[in-house]
């Protein structure tokens, strides 16, 4: 592996014991994400807990990915309670005042079940349709995340 490059054994090992602690909501973002379009999908779920709207740009290249992402992404944010502004190549999102449980379809894509999965650490039920999806990249992924997530008290 690369510099950078982990797999989930590895990053098993580098979480062990952390804990991420709430801290209030994230700044909005404004963002071009031409050089890094996967990590933008994780930016369009971690914008449902901004302060206020968030611009995702220069996605275009999201549809012609494993789904049409930019539509994918948009409908799963929307059953989440986001307002979603869908434009040729971005995305706004506004975060609902309160998030809504949601069944989440992953359309095949490995990112999309990852990226998705966040939206439970607001709180809320999300169940996942098709989670075997991640075995694509990251087979391991829904059970390091259960290892460093904590069921809301």
């Amino acid at each position: 592996m690369g510099r950078g490059d982990f797999d989930g054994r590895e990053l098993d090992r580098i979480l062990r014991g952390r804990e991420a602690r709430a801290r209030g909501k994230l700044a909005p973002i404004d963002a071009d994400f031409n050089h890094i379009p996967d990590a933008a999908m994780t930016a369009a779920v971690a914008s449902l807990f901004a302060e206020g709207p968030s611009t995702l740009r220069n996605i275009a290249n999201w549809r012609v990915k494993e789904t049409d992402r930019l539509r994918a992404v948009a409908t799963e944010l929307r059953k989440l309670g986001a307002g979603v502004e869908q434009g040729a190549d971005s995305l706004r999102v506004t975060p609902p005042a309160r998030l809504r449980p949601a069944t989440i379809d992953t359309y095949d894509d490995h990112r999309m079940a990852m990226s998705f999965s966040l939206a439970a650490l607001g709180g809320i039920r999300v169940r996942i349709n098709d989670p075997a999806c991640v075995r694509k990249t990251f087979p391991e992924y829904f059970d390091l995340l259960a290892g460093i997530s904590r069921a809301p008290a």
